[in-house]
């Protein structure tokens, strides 16, 4: 269905219109009122290290996320760190994003699909959290967007070699984002025997998404060696299997409205093995390794914004013969319906409470806390992160625990001395600032080495000062 309002299409590529919508979502906020949490700042800290230091840490840790640390690198380098540098490209691969939406749904449904799939993409929840997000999500969900539309294109017979290596080479790419993105391809898989894709295109998928998987093979198994930093994911239980059952509700919605018929291929037999096929694949995955978050996902959210597409497009096409002149409206009035029941989702994921803790805000405590001769200890060692992102607000404090430096050990938080050095360290001092977390984010201590610190605290020193901000807690001791 081709038909809609004038004042929207500006006689514009279709593909082009939900760009400065998502650019204008995503700049919108954009700092969070200059905050930063724990995920950030390890795309911070890594970010500001040399070249060779992170691949020695990659040695150790996060080897999963090392082709995004290498940009983000070269991205602090040019334009230097900030919540703008950080969080900027992820802006605009959620545009890229919602210009594939768009495109895709313009190509097999027509405009008002088109359009309104490449707007509702972002306004969805998951979307609105990662677009503002200093992490590797997002690059991953323009990545499949891009090669979805290449997908596209090529079974309709749209191109050769070079858009089958272009399509192989994304896949490629945002497999070395996130490797669990592999999911992708057993989605375009039942694309493919959907629509009943010819042999030789079903041949030149294989070569492709072979090419893709084997490039990745030696990050799949390096990375499981690092497996322990997945470790605090809880296992599968029913109540995280809801948010994945509405969304396969809705996406079987909009597939039943598309009318889809095999061995053609239509939105739904893009959209929702999109939407499905990573979802229910990160279950299956979850079952034997606890894996289920649902960023790790993020990309089959093109696949519920093109079933909203070809919801609101069987919406119009019904309405048009008993509405002519209103049935175009029908997609920009359910923006604006969505629009203004989001709002406060929109307003509250925009703000620093939306993260767990603000790493920024503890950095600016310390900054007005501190005194000269001051001592300061991290429980546990990961809250170095404050120190790391924001290092002016602890110049002149001394890190009585630390002896090895995160980069020089090629860790996200260092190497600390032995219980019985660090006691012997806090008990030379007069006062000592404790960066450590909320009451109420606060996890049961596991190092020995965090266990001293609590308990020499406890025993020889007074509290002074305790504020708590953000997720964050600082706590000043005095020796008694």
């Amino acid at each position: 269905m081709n038909s809609f309002p004038a004042l929207l299409r500006f006689r514009l590529p279709v593909w082009l219109i939900p760009l400065p919508w998502t650019l204008a979502l995503g700049l919108w906020g954009l700092s969070r009122q200059r905050s930063v949490w724990r995920d950030e700042a390890v795309t911070w800290q890594m970010a500001q290290r040399s070249v060779p230091e992170i691949w020695h840490t990659l040695g150790h840790v996060d080897a999963v996320h090392g082709l995004y640390y290498l940009l983000m690198h070269g991205l602090f380098a040019c334009f230097g760190p900030g919540t703008t540098t950080l969080r900027l490209p992820s802006v605009l691969a959620m545009a890229v994003a919602a210009s594939c939406v768009a495109a895709v749904g313009h190509r097999l449904a027509g405009v008002s699909a088109g359009v309104a799939g490449g707007l509702a993409f972002g306004l969805l929840p998951a979307v609105q959290f990662q677009l503002q997000e200093g992490r590797p999500y997002a690059l991953v969900a323009a990545g499949a967007g891009i090669s979805t539309l290449l997908l596209v294109s090529l079974v309709q017979g749209r191109g050769g070699a070079v858009r089958w290596t272009a399509y192989g080479g994304t896949i490629l790419a945002c497999a070395l984002l996130n490797w669990l993105s592999l999911l992708i391809l057993p989605a375009h898989f039942a694309t493919l025997m959907w629509s009943k894709a010819g042999r030789g295109i079903r041949m030149h998928w294989a070569a492709a998404a072979l090419t893709a998987v084997t490039g990745t093979l030696p990050l799949i198994l390096f990375s499981r060696s690092q497996s322990q930093q997945v470790a605090w994911i809880p296992p599968l239980t029913w109540h995280m299997l809801v948010g994945p059952a509405v969304l396969l509700l809705l996406g079987g919605l909009g597939a039943l409205l598309d009318r889809p018929r095999a061995g053609r291929l239509s939105l739904a037999a893009v959209g929702l093995p999109l939407l499905a096929v990573p979802q229910l694949g990160l279950i299956a995955v979850s079952l034997v390794h606890p894996l289920f978050q649902d960023r790790y996902a993020l990309f089959s959210m093109l696949g519920l914004a093109l079933m909203i597409g070809a919801a609101l497009r069987a919406a119009v096409r019904s309405a048009l013969p008993r509405f002519p002149r209103a049935a175009p409206w029908l997609v920009p009035v359910a923006l604006v319906a969505a629009v203004v029941a989001l709002l406060p989702q929109s307003l509250s994921t925009r703000s620093p409470a939306s993260r767990v803790d603000d790493v920024l805000a503890v950095a600016e405590n310390v900054r007005q806390l501190k005194q000269a001769g001051d001592a300061v200890l991290f429980v546990p060692a990961d809250r170095r992160d404050a120190a790391l992102v924001s290092p002016g607000a602890f110049t002149g404090l001394s890190d009585i625990a630390l002896t090895k430096s995160p980069a020089e050990s090629g860790t996200l938080k260092g190497e600390e001395a032995g219980p019985g050095r660090i006691r012997d360290a806090m008990l030379a001092q007069r006062r000592i600032l404790l960066v450590t977390d909320a009451a109420e984010t606060a996890q049961p201590l596991s190092a020995e080495q965090d266990r001293t610190k609590t308990a020499v605290l406890k025993r020889y020193f007074t509290v002074v000062t305790d504020q708590q901000i953000r997720g964050r807690r600082v706590t000043v001791y005095e020796r008694q």
